[in-house]
């Protein structure tokens, strides 16, 4: 199945049905007066948040939904039936978008929430309503009203606790699936991963929290590189960010400096993002020699100036890795708590969410438009030949991207 989190969808309400003009007419009842019914409602257009579907690739193949009309009135005062509403079901995490107006329409984060996002028209009236003392035979009904018609972007984030981030091959994936039962594919190869992947990570009886594996995140992500911003907009949603960092890379890279790539695309990116809680893990602490190990993990806190948590383990032995489990687990079930008792701090939490989403939205916006930009300079600058004429909306490309999700 193809992971697809964007998508621009038209919908159109249902215009109401109209009023008519009629008169009633029964033997021996030569006046009757009139008796035209009202129209009917057109259908109203609605999103449900579905825990059954994980993308939104139904709607790269069906990009216009619409709602029925109202019927018209009837004689004998008879109302027009009323048109069936029709429910889109999106994946949990899922805001929609007026790309109109840039009004956020919907927020779905919970399993069978229901949102409208475009009214139906209501039903004209029948000349019933117009009969006056000085007008016993009015021959006046009104046309419904028309529906609402709204070109919609479905945005759909992960909705997760905790975001994994780092550059690739850092062992982020090999992390998730040592926590959790999602078996993301795991090589020795950058950008292995080129999805979200989605993990619930279990700690005893009835506690647990969602982690989430993002990909893409190179030096220049920001601009365009790699996968570029394409998944970093998954972290807006989560409390945590677990910083993982390769302490002897492969290819012979500075630790620090790999580190530090992170911390500035996330800041060139997002500054309210990179203001999240993180927590360093110095990772594949197994490919060092134990007499090193002490002095490489202290050099690069030292280095970083990092003075938050950190953490040092092994995601292929799976050392270390219980810690920085319970110790997620007791900081996400605090937090959860302090929202539920404390209100001023629920309101700042919804606040600093909102202020998030607005940003990562207008900032994901700001660098695809600059990306296309580049691409038809790109373009432009070189011969024509055939693959010169694809879509310009190449940033939301997906390659062919498939992803499996785990039981």
């Amino acid at each position: 199945m193809r992971f697809i989190d964007e998508a621009i969808v038209t919908v159109k309400a249902g215009d109401g049905g109209n009023g008519i003009v009629s008169f009633r007419r029964e033997k021996y009842v030569p006046k009757g007066g009139p008796d035209g019914g009202d129209g009917g409602k057109g259908g109203d257009v609605y999103v449900v948040c579905d825990d059954n579907t994980n993308t939104l690739v139904d709607y790269r193949f069906t990009r216009r939904y619409d709602a029925k009309r109202g019927e018209n009135g009837g004689a004998k005062n008879c109302s027009g039936r009323g048109a069936d509403d029709i429910y889109l079901s999106v994946p949990i995490g899922t805001t929609v978008v007026d790309t109109e107006t840039g009004e956020v329409l919907a927020d779905l984060t919970k399993k069978g929430q229901t949102a409208m996002i475009a009214k139906g028209g209501d039903g004209g009236q029948g000349n019933t309503h117009f009969k006056t003392s000085t007008n016993q035979a009015p021959r006046r009904a009104t046309p419904g009203f028309a529906g609402e018609l709204k070109v919609l972007k479905f945005e759909l984030k992960v909705v997760a606790d905790v975001g994994l981030i780092g550059l690739p091959n850092a062992g982020k994936s090999t992390f998730i699936r040592q926590v959790s039962a999602a078996k993301p594919k795991v090589a020795n190869y950058p950008f292995t991963t080129l999805v979200p992947n989605l993990g619930v990570v279990d700690v005893g009886k009835h506690r647990s929290f969602v982690m989430a594996d993002i990909p893409g995140l190179i030096e220049g992500a920001s601009e365009g590189a790699g996968l570029g911003i394409r998944f970093l907009k998954h972290v807006a949603r989560t409390r945590r960010l677990l910083h993982l960092v390769d302490v002897q890379p492969i290819d012979g890279s500075d630790p620090v400096a790999n580190a530090q790539v992170i911390f500035n695309e996330l800041e060139k990116f997002s500054p309210e993002l990179a203001k999240l809680p993180q927590i360093l893990i110095l990772n594949k602490i197994d490919q060092v020699p134990a007499e090193e190990l002490n002095q490489l993990c202290t050099h690069i806190v030292a280095e970083l100036g990092w003075t938050g948590m950190v953490f040092r383990t092994s995601t292929l032995t799976g050392e270390g890795v219980d810690a920085v489990v319970w110790h997620l687990m007791n900081e996400i079930e605090q937090e959860r708590e302090m929202e539920e008792t404390d209100p001023d701090f629920a309101e700042s939490q919804r606040l600093r969410f909102e202020r998030l989403e607005a940003e990562v939205r207008a900032n994901t916006e700001e660098q695809k438009e600059a990306y296309r930009a580049k691409r038809k300079a790109e373009r432009e600058g070189r011969a024509l030949d055939e693959d010169d004429f694809d879509d310009d909306d190449d940033y939301d490309d997906d390659d062919g991207v498939e992803v499996v999700y785990a039981p």
